[in-house]
């Protein structure tokens, strides 16, 4: 069945940073730059397009009074048919990207209920960065809607360079998480049906260091910029406001600008920019330099980076003398960028961007669209932009004579100067409007929706579990076996409550060797079983199978060519055919003989496999589908049941439960559990850490939680 390409309904997921429709606050920090700008001006274009439906910007939302009140607004409207969604997160405050990592389970469970609530699926998912592209793999695998993911900027390579500048591994860990971002963005690479590009570059040097590298899913397509808004010079743009404020600075404000333009960060490279301009009377004389670095009022007051890249500023503006040469001004409106642009292309000067790396350069489209010629790193980015539109020139940023060479050359001949801004102008309507954006984005979905099913859930005869609004779902193994008191005491509790709260069970064992231990230690018959890791679901009264989850988790699942890959693995012996099931492939491992758990993931991305590589009690391997999890198939059930994620307390005791436990349902790690398996969750405030083994610490939990009561309303 294909899609019909009409009133799509496209998700955007961009969770960090300060997003709003309007004003936004670029270079406030290092989460709120380019990235924020381009997901608000993607969702404009999308929106004015005769086959887009709605397009929802999915963010965070931030209640936080040290930040505008517009960003805790739970919906703002862009246009007639885009808009801003902003899904709690966890904690309501304003964090970095870095520490959103433990809340983006929450964020995934919300955004998965607001999905639900919709009068149609989307059609497609599109996230951006790694903690979006987490979040969207996660929606991606329950609903079964084509992922699309645009980096950004990526882990492996941010890495390099953190390592190249001194900085210790330990330190990368702490302040970045860097691990965390690069496994999402290897499981993102895996999950995603296309990744979307702005050069050629990152495909060839950036993502091809990825073990799950697929150059065959990725395309190029070029941002666009807002020609409305970046336009040529008018002939006032010397009255401004801005205009006035560079004044303040410059002796000569009748002279060219040299305008550098971009956040505080040390990557931009900007102090060796006015360095370059300190060593060059020549340039000194021809023209100033107008340095915009994001928004400040007390140096002292920003991160740790920022200061140190202000504060080298202004040491090199003293050190070469260039007062009344230079013009650092410390705040401009987001609606003033198009006039700096402007102002410099009236005074016939030139943009640079001496950048160490630039994945694309957005600044730079926006300055050859109002007629200013560019000078630019000769890395990523600027290549294909100065390739395509013939307006500036391509510099070793590392090289100051060369950057103030470049400059002079530029601005030396106005016929040279002339030619550089009429083809930027063109350059830009060509390849780099929002127009032939959106249309090459559109092509690139456009295969993926119409070969896209919709999910059509199970039907049942009668709604199971009638008047359960919660749950209770716990491992077996784990929780139930080893204290039969405590199992006899909550089972003759659940009992009490079974009217109100329902009882699953979510194992690894198949559905034979389950049934077997409940009956054998008289465990109360589940409402609902999940089997083999989640990768079989089972509903009472019949245990009648989740056909639709079986269908649905088979997807990019091929299980006969995995232990030929596995075979010559030391440390790794396939466990009993009653272990195994089409969609498990089981294996027993000796931690101390075996490769670590993250180079067996590797290898078989590398083998171009999308699975989930479960370690688990320490002695246990197993391979399920990527779709398919304890985790999602519970948040699976709770769909299908209709009951809400936070009426469910989730009870785990190894690594194979911790996605069950993550995100919005409360839970419980039973005293008797994998500590080392289970260590990263000790710090996540919803989930209790129960004193109590077995049975026991379930019950503990019920009244740490006061279950019954809060959760399923009981007041028996």
């Amino acid at each position: 069945m294909k899609a019909l390409f009409n009133n799509l309904y496209i998700i955007l997921i961009s969770p960090h940073g300060l997003i709003r429709g309007n004003d936004l606050e670029l270079g406030r920090d290092a989460d709120t730059g380019g990235q924020t700008k381009y997901v608000v001006e993607l969702a404009r274009a999308l929106g004015e397009r005769p086959e887009v439906g709605r397009v929802d910007l999915m963010t965070r939302r931030v209640v936080d009074a040290h930040v505008s009140s517009d960003y805790a607004e739970p919906v703002e409207k862009l246009s007639k048919k885009a808009r801003i969604v902003r899904i709690e997160c966890g904690e309501p405050g304003y964090l970095p990207k870095e520490q959103l990592w433990d809340t983006l389970e929450s964020f995934s469970d919300n955004a998965l209920a607001y999905i639900h609530e919709q009068q149609q699926m989307p059609h497609i998912i599109h996230s951006h960065y790694a903690d979006g592209g987490y979040i969207g793999t996660r929606l991606s695998s329950l609903l079964g809607v084509p992922l699309v993911h645009t980096g950004h900027s990526l882990g492996r390579s941010k890495r390099k360079r953190l390592l190249a500048s001194g900085t210790t591994r330990e330190e990368i860990e702490t302040t970045y998480n860097m691990s965390r971002r690069i496994d999402a963005e290897e499981r993102i690479l895996g999950v995603a049906s296309r990744v979307v590009v702005s050069t050629n570059q990152e495909i060839e040097e950036q993502y091809a260091v990825y073990d799950f590298y697929q150059p065959e899913q990725m395309r190029v397509v070029p941002p666009g910029t807002d020609l409305d808004k970046f336009h040529p010079p008018v002939g006032d743009e010397h009255e401004s406001n801005m205009a006035k404020e560079l004044a303040r600075f410059l002796v000569e404000p009748e002279k060219p600008i040299i305008l550098a333009l971009s956040r505080p960060d040390p990557r931009k490279n900007i102090t060796s920019l006015v360095e370059a301009y300190g060593q060059s009377p020549e340039l000194q004389k021809m023209a100033n330099l107008v340095v915009v670095a994001g928004n400040r009022d007390d140096i002292r007051d920003m991160d740790a980076g920022a200061q140190e890249v202000l504060t080298s500023i202004l040491l090199a503006v003293d050190q070469y003398d260039l007062y009344g040469k230079v013009a650092c001004p410390k705040h401009h409106r987001s609606e003033e960028v198009p006039e700096l642009f402007r102002m410099a292309a009236l005074s016939k000067g030139v943009f640079v961007n001496p950048a160490l790396t630039e994945p694309f350069g957005l600044t730079l489209i926006e300055a050859a669209a109002c007629g200013l010629p560019i000078v630019a790193t000769e890395d990523g980015g600027p290549i294909d932009i100065i390739g395509n539109c013939k307006n500036g020139l391509l510099v070793d940023p590392l090289d100051g004579e060369a950057i103030a060479a470049a400059l002079i050359k530029v601005m030396k001949k106005g016929k040279r100067w002339r030619t550089f801004a009429d083809n930027g102008i063109k350059g830009v309507r060509r390849h780099y409007s929002w127009q032939a954006h959106v249309e090459k984005y559109l092509d690139v979905i456009r295969p993926l929706i119409e070969q896209t099913e919709p999910i059509r859930r199970m039907t049942f005869n009668r709604k199971p579990l009638l008047y359960n609004d919660a749950a209770i779902i716990t491992d077996l193994d784990q929780n139930l076996l080893g204290d039969p008191d405590s199992l006899a005491r909550f089972t003759t509790m659940m009992q009490k409550h079974r009217k109100r709260v329902s009882f699953g069970i979510a194992t690894g064992r198949s559905l034979e060797s389950a049934l077997s231990v409940i009956r054998k230690y008289r465990i109360q018959p589940p409402d609902v079983l999940i089997a083999s890791l989640g990768t079989e679901i089972y509903y009472a009264p019949n245990l009648t199978r989740d056909s639709v989850w079986r269908r649905h988790i088979n997807h990019r699942w091929h299980r006969a060519d995995l232990p030929p890959i596995l075979e010559d693995l030391p440390g790794l012996e396939m466990q009993p055919k009653n272990c195994q099931t089409p969609y498990k492939l089981s294996y027993y491992i000796d931690p101390d003989i075996a490769p670590c758990i993250q180079d067996i993931n590797k290898l078989l991305l590398q083998h171009e496999q999308s699975v989930s590589v479960i370690f688990s009690h320490g002695q246990f391997l197993d391979i399920i589908p990527y779709r398919a999890s304890k985790g999602y198939a519970l948040r699976w059930v709770a769909e299908q049941l209709d009951i809400p994620l936070e009426n469910m307390l989730v009870a785990g005791g190894s690594g194979a439960d911790e996605d069950m436990m993550r995100g919005n349902t409360r839970a419980v790690v039973v005293g008797n559990r994998h500590e080392e398996e289970l260590s990263e969750l000790a710090d996540i405030e919803h989930i209790y850490f129960a004193e109590h083994s077995y049975a026991a610490g379930i019950m503990e939990a019920i009244e740490h939680y006061d279950f019954f009561a809060t959760a399923a309303g009981d007041q028996a």
